[in-house]
């Protein structure tokens, strides 16, 4: 055979010539949207950010004009009462109770008035919520009271005596110098409760003469701005906050204090000083760019900083008070907030992109291949025939020539490929018998594993029912006998110590012997202790017999296999029987609390014996993990928790009685809740369980034509569903 060989290094692959022009066109044109896409983004990321910090900054002023306005109208109007004589600064009592009544209808924490003399009196609200009326006069000390208010403003009772000297505050120097109405200095007041900052207005008052009286004053506290400026802020990494032309912080809208404690006292801090980083590094750079720092900005500006290496906007707005308050309002925003649906779609476009070379590269591929392989298939077919496998054959291709070639190899191979068909075809056959015959085999596996089952559950309650109701029936008749008799004993022993009673009074003298014998055998304390010890007998007698009812009941063996039956009584009569596991008797078993919560339930027809079974079943598993769970907390060291078993029943709208038992014991694994109805299947430690009893009711509530299921989670409690139709026609269980 001659081989033909071709230089290699003239030759390029077929698959190379088809990938490339898909590859290089497709990653151009998404590429090229991509970068026009990030271009518009970022135009449009800068005018969202400006219409939002306009919008931002607006509402911070309007609500600062409306918030610092009340203050001077306030003062106002307490002038021109002054002046009109509506209020009469000497007496001291009506001014302070006509404050407390305007302290209720706005939010400020200081009104009153001081008089050229050193006297005065106010309304204050120092804890932030109870107002108080304070009054002063000219000497100290202890001459300012402060007085409780009842909800009118009378006063109650004095609770403080302070010094307080008027003539030295600067709320009412700096107004009587101005001779107008003015904003005084931020001032810090370091109220027990808490630290004050505080700004007063304040307003020369007079009488009708013109007679300068004093100045009257309102406060407001600056720390409320800063929940106002948390509630306006419009990102939830981006900061607001209020500075004065020096610097000094007013207000911020995150967590951070506009102060600090040195020496026990209150001062005021500026905004580079704050320990927010990204405030402090705004402030600084403002400081840095500007000559005068806060002092420079006149109108409303426009920045961008680094911080952190994040870019953030930054919109600078002063805000101008006509009785002289002149603040600049800062608003931060990082752009990493607009810019992440952009840098998502970038994202987008990138995956994209890489996406569409992806499929490039796929079609030439498959389009190579297309043209490749149906040639490499009949060279591959043409070897094996050659080594003797004849079982060939070719798959047509949409190319002439490859077509022919095809079918003439086809045809060659027809015969052959038949009678291995045929053979295969036989082996087919044989594997579905063989399946049918295991599937045959494993159905009958399990229905003699179900029979099994039923057997073992029959010859159990079986056997615990006759158990049960013989012992209840041997307890039953020795216990009615006492009981029956105890009040007749009752009656004699009470007629007996009549008797006795009666000879003690008629022979106050009785022979020494007698007295004796009464005081060894402490007669006085067996006539007062044996009508107690009958009533506690009398008691014992009724557990008992309620006890024997709840096993006659939960044993069912003296009533017909199906009728109607209240599964409540089943219920509770399961409670009964296992109330001693609900008490704590040791160190590792818990107080185990249930709550019933009992819908309305008609009569259920069904074998009361065997579904009194499955409550059993369930509530004993229930009472294992709830202790299983609290050994576990004790021996950790940790504070256990309570046990709770919640019983709840109700009754579905297609008739279906719903009874859920929840406890809040170790859980199950999502994993295992397929496995847990399964026979010998069991969570519990080695010889603990069975695993036979959720196996057992879950035959019986299906024999029954119902269903039970179960929802747990780790660490977090187990809850059984159990669904029992109404009124159903029942087969014999066996």
């Amino acid at each position: 055979m001659s081989h033909v060989s071709f230089n290699s290094k003239k030759s390029i692959p077929l698959q190379i010539i088809l990938i490339v022009p898909f590859v290089v066109q497709i990653a151009g044109a998404v590429g090229l949207v991509g970068y026009l896409s990030l271009k518009n983004g970022q135009k449009a990321v800068n005018e969202l950010a400006d219409r939002l910090l306009h919008k931002t900054a607006t509402i911070v002023n309007q609500n600062l004009d409306s918030y610092l306005s009340v203050p001077p109208k306030i003062i106002h109007m307490n002038a021109d009462a002054i002046q009109m004589g509506i209020l009469d600064v000497t007496q001291k009592d009506k001014v302070g109770q006509y404050f407390w009544n305007q302290m209720q209808a706005y939010d400020l924490s200081y009104i009153g008035y001081g008089l050229t003399t050193g006297e005065g009196a106010g309304a204050a609200r120092y804890d932030g919520k109870t107002t108080v009326i304070d009054e002063w006069t000219a000497q100290v000390p202890n001459n300012n009271r402060t007085y409780a208010t009842d909800a009118f403003g009378n006063r109650t009772q004095l609770i403080e005596l302070s010094d307080y000297d008027l003539l030295n505050q600067s709320w009412y120097l700096d107004p009587l110098k101005a001779g107008k109405p003015i904003w005084s200095q931020i001032y810090i007041w370091d109220n027990p409760i808490t630290p004050f900052i505080s700004l007063s207005a304040g307003r020369p008052i007079y009488d009708s003469n013109q007679t300068l009286l004093g100045m009257t004053g309102a406060d407001i506290h600056l720390l409320k701005l800063s929940d106002f400026l948390a509630q306006s802020n419009p990102s939830q990494n981006g900061f607001i906050f209020i500075v004065e032309r020096n610097g000094l912080l007013i207000a911020i809208s995150d967590s951070t204090k506009p102060y600090k404690q040195v020496d026990g006292l209150t001062k005021r801090i500026a905004a580079t000083e704050v320990s927010n980083p990204v405030i402090q590094n705004i402030s600084k750079q403002i400081q840095a760019s500007y000559p005068d720092g806060f002092n420079s900005i006149k109108e409303t500006t426009r920045l961008e900083f680094i911080s952190a290496q994040k870019k953030y906007f930054v919109y600078l707005t002063p805000w101008v008070e006509e009785n002289g308050l002149d603040w600049v309002v800062a608003i931060s925003i990082p752009e990493q907030e607009f810019m992440a649906k952009i840098n998502a779609n970038n994202r987008t476009t990138a995956l994209l992109c890489l996406g569409a070379v992806m499929v490039a590269i796929v079609l030439g591929i498959l389009t190579s291949r297309w043209i490749a392989y149906p040639l490499q298939k009949l060279n591959r077919a043409s070897q094996a025939m050659a080594e003797g496998n004849l079982e060939q054959s070719v798959e047509t291709s949409p190319i002439l020539e490859v077509q022919a070639l095809s079918r003439s190899f086809n045809t060659m191979a027809e015969q052959l490929k038949n009678s291995f068909l045929a053979l295969q075809q036989t082996n087919v056959d044989l594997e579905h018998r063989v399946e049918e015959r295991t599937l045959d085999l494993k159905n009958t596996l399990e229905e003699l594993q179900r029979t099994q089952e039923q057997i073992v559950q029959s010859e159990k309650m079986s056997s615990l029912g006759q158990l049960v109701a013989g012992v209840a029936h041997e307890i039953n008749n020795p216990v009615n006998f006492i009981h029956g008799n105890i009040s007749h004993l009752d009656t004699y022993t009470q007629d007996l110590i009549k008797i006795l009673q009666l000879y003690q009074s008629l022979y106050s003298n009785p022979h020494p012997e007698i007295e004796a014998v009464s005081e060894e055998i402490e007669l006085d304390f067996i006539v007062e202790d044996l009508p107690k010890m009958l009533s506690s007998i009398k008691i014992g007698t009724e557990r008992i017999r309620t006890i024997v009812l709840s096993l006659r009941n939960f044993a069912r063996m003296d009533e017909s296999p199906v009728k109607d039956v209240d599964l409540h009584e089943g219920i509770d009569n399961t409670l009964m029987l296992l109330a001693h596991r609900f008490k704590t008797n040791t160190e590792l078993t818990p107080q185990i609390k249930v709550i019933k919560e009992y819908g309305s339930l008609p009569y259920v027809e069904c074998y009361a014996g065997q579904v009194n079974q499955v409550f059993m079943n369930v509530l004993s598993n229930a009472i294992d993990a709830v202790e299983e769970r609290y050994q576990f907390q004790v021996e950790k060291g940790l504070i256990p928790e309570p046990g709770i078993i919640t019983i709840k029943t109700q009754l579905t709208p297609n008739e279906m009685v719903n009874i859920s038992i929840l406890d809040n014991g170790n859980g199950v694994n999502k994993y295992l809740l397929n496995q847990l109805f399964n026979p010998f299947f069991t969570t519990k430690p080695i010889g603990k369980g069975t695993g036979l009893g959720l196996s057992i009711s879950y035959s019986i509530i299906q024999k029954h034509g119902g269903n039970i299921s179960v929802e747990s989670e780790v660490d977090k409690g187990t809850k059984i569903i159990i669904l029992i139709p109404h009124k159903i026609k029942i087969d014999t269980i066996n």
